[in-house]
Order: C-alpha cells, then sequence, then structure tokens
C-alpha cells in the first residue's frame, strides 16, 4: 500500500497491530472503511494536530473515525498495542520484555530538584 502521508503505517508496522483490532461482529454488514484507513486517519490527526473535522476527505469520515477511536480507548485497545510494542522493542534490544522497577530516593530527586534550579 502506498502511503498518501508521512503518519500512514508502513506495511510493516500495519502487519505488527493489525491482529490487535477487533474483527467485525457477525452480526451485521460488512464494515464500511478499512480499518487500517481508519488507524492512519487517527495518527493523521494525533500527529498532524489537526482536530476530527479537518481530517482530509480522502480518510474516512471523521464521525466514523472519531467513533472507533473513541470505542478503542475506551477498551483499553490503544493500552494493549503500547505494551505489545513496548515489550517488542525490549526484546529487540536484548532486553527482558518486562522491565524491572527502578527506586529513586527522595533526597536524590531533592537534588536534583535543586540541581536544575526548579525549586
Amino acid at each position: 500500500m502506498d502511503k498518501k502521508y508521512p503518519s500512514d503505517m508502513s506495511d510493516k508496522e500495519w502487519e505488527i497491530i493489525k491482529d490487535e483490532f477487533p474483527r467485525r461482529k457477525k452480526t451485521g454488514g460488512p464494515r464500511r472503511y478499512e480499518i487500517r484507513e481508519v488507524v492512519n486517519a487517527v495518527f493523521y490527526t494525533s500527529r498532524g494536530g489537526c482536530s476530527w473535522p479537518m481530517l482530509p476527505n480522502d480518510f474516512p469520515p471523521w464521525k466514523s473515525v472519531y467513533g472507533y477511536f473513541r470505542e478503542w480507548k475506551k477498551s483499553g485497545l490503544w493500552q494493549r498495542i503500547h505494551e505489545k510494542l513496548r515489550q517488542e522493542v525490549r526484546e529487540q534490544a536484548g532486553r527482558h520484555k518486562e522491565p524491572s522497577a527502578g527506586i529513586i530516593d527522595s533526597q536524590s530527586v531533592k537534588t536534583k530538584i535543586r540541581e536544575y534550579g526548579l525549586c
């Protein structure tokens, strides 16, 4: 698939996350819009900083895109995708997929705050 916009996902990126999106429900008709195009529209608004109604006309209608985005946010889909990608990046870097805990004592924090003139 050719990228129309810099924010569009590459084929490789889409392959990594495509299975995370819910399948079409057995009841009802076929989807009107390809999920990849909906995701590209979400990325366009978030990366480009435009409002939903300002989506270019070659994307699905903004109200549909926003509806999908809202549904996916409420269901925790974006968080699951983030976790999956974080784990893959850590494993590719040769690290354990789950981060270990870090401990910062309050004295170190106070010292850094003073050092950077934040108090």
